[in-house]
């Protein structure tokens, strides 16, 4: 099958790595200087260093040109990009079924990457669309090893569809139509990962750590109930899984966020040093905005907040986190 990879940064570099051995994938790259060093060099070395580019993987910075041989479309931008790449494709009069990998939630407005998708690309919808998430680090998807995401759809027979194109051996694909519950855990557990990286830098050990893991993953329910999620999700890849994985592996960008917070650095510095999106950033504040409106206790996502925003330093957000009041454990 033909597929356009829109974005060209970590995930999406290695999704087409992985997709090329079975598929014809033309990925694109919305800076054309970045495509050049890509198709000169045949490596990501700006975002996925290490990992050649196969010879047979087409590269393009022409938004026409990758989607005028493709199927469908996985948009792989971040969250911010969403809604400009989606206005691309609508000017492009080009009409194709998407999937998106996009985790969090849109900075200025608070939605979700499906509310944006029915903003700006209505023309496909309610079918032929989903959301791709999961525990996923980028380098291990380019090595090949074995991974499993969710592909949540509202129309079960395109869902069904796609996770057949896109499953292999090492790329195992589990369906849902719960796009909420998907995007919603993919959003919420970066800023998790983010307060884990600071108890870890702290040095407050495996017992915080774990702590801070389980009542993330309330407030991910909570707030995603609210929203509509469904708990089984929460309790699957595209929720424990995925929160797992980004706060205990060193791979994790928002692990790393954490971690350097905890040094003392500055955000900026911080932000400067990773030179790649670290989305918990971004969707903190967010996330807070919600529970405000709807009335969710979130507490860990508040200390985050403060220390993101606020100057707060982050052991005592931590520690001042970590002596709340007490209380049963769900509520």
């Amino acid at each position: 099958m033909r597929i356009a990879v829109l974005g060209a940064g970590a995930w999406g570099s290695a999704l087409a790595i992985s997709l090329s051995t079975r598929h014809q994938i033309c990925l694109w790259s919305k800076d054309p200087n970045h495509a050049i060093q890509m198709n000169s060099q045949r490596i990501n070395q700006s975002f996925l260093p290490g990992y050649p580019l196969p010879e047979a993987l087409r590269i393009t910075s022409s938004l026409n040109e990758a989607l005028g041989a493709a199927d469908f479309a996985l948009i792989v931008v971040p969250i911010a990009g969403l809604r400009e790449t989606l206005r691309a494709m609508a000017a492009s009069k080009i009409k194709m079924p998407i999937i998106w990998g996009c985790k969090g939630f849109e900075s200025d407005t608070t939605l979700l990457p499906h509310q944006v998708v029915e903003a700006e690309y209505s023309a496909i919808l309610p079918y032929c669309c989903g959301v791709l998430s999961g525990p996923s680090f980028a380098e291990e998807v380019a090595q090949g090893l074995p991974t499993a995401l969710t592909l949540a759809s509202k129309d079960v027979d395109f869902s069904s569809r796609i996770a057949a194109v896109l499953h292999s051996p090492t790329l195992r694909i589990y369906t849902s139509q719960d796009v909420i519950g998907v995007e919603t855990g993919g959003a919420i557990k970066n800023v998790i990962t983010i307060a884990a990286g600071i108890s870890d830098g702290i040095g407050f050990g495996h017992n915080a750590r774990a702590a801070l893991i389980t009542r993330g993953l309330m407030e991910i329910t909570r707030l995603g109930l609210a929203l509509g999620g469904s708990m089984k999700t929460f309790m699957g890849l595209a929720g424990v899984g995925d929160l797992i994985l980004t706060s205990t592996g060193d791979l994790s960008r928002n692990r790393k966020v954490g971690l350097m917070l905890a040094e003392g650095k500055s955000l900026n510095v911080i932000l400067s040093e990773l030179g790649h999106v670290a989305e918990g950033v971004h969707t903190a504040q967010s996330v807070l905005r919600l529970g405000d409106r709807l009335k969710i206790e979130m507490p860990i996502t508040q200390a985050v907040c403060s220390i993101l925003h606020e100057g707060v330093s982050a052991r005592t957000a931590v520690e001042v986190l970590l002596n709340r009041e007490q209380k049963t454990e769900i509520y």
